[in-house]
């Protein structure tokens, strides 16, 4: 059966699976290559970008839930990808940092899915990005998503 150009719904539909396809690929292959996830390796670059941040900080640089992130901390404490460091002038405040095992796993990572997105979305004109912005937003309303709670980032599940 052939699909005609004007079948909307089914080219619409086919874009829809790519995309959650294209998410769920790199997610797997970040994980079979680094032994980390998505959220995980988020966290990482988060910390490459500024070595030292609590526990808030991070959760609100990677849009994760608190105990999201203290989770996430927990298994990459486990790989040896980043430590703990107490404060040494508010002994109260705990910072996460990349230990050099966390820093060479950045230096060999690709870029996220979302980051290359965001590259690509922002070499579109203004209007073609708004354009982009409505369809996704109403594919959301006419999936009957929208109270599903969703960060920036592109993760599977």
């Amino acid at each position: 059966m052939e699909i005609s150009e004007t079948d909307y719904e089914v080219r619409i539909l086919r874009s829809v699976r790519r995309i959650i396809r294209a998410v769920d690929i790199h997610s797997r292959r970040i994980n079979s290559k680094f032994n980390v996830t998505v959220p995980q390796m988020l966290c990482l670059y988060s910390l490459a970008r500024r070595p030292e941040k609590t526990m808030s900080e991070l959760s609100r640089d990677v849009n994760l839930g608190a105990s999201t992130v203290n989770g996430i901390a927990d298994r990459l404490e486990a790989k040896s990808l980043v430590r703990r460091q107490r404060s040494k002038k508010d002994r109260r405040k705990v910072y996460l940092e990349l230990t050099d095992h966390g820093k060479e796993i950045i230096k060999k990572a690709p870029p996220l899915l979302q980051e290359t997105v965001e590259k690509q979305l922002r070499k579109l004109p203004e209007l073609e990005q708004a354009a982009i912005a409505l369809s996704m937003e109403r594919m959301v309303l006419l999936m009957e998503a929208e109270d599903i709670d969703a960060s920036p980032n592109l993760l599977p599940g």
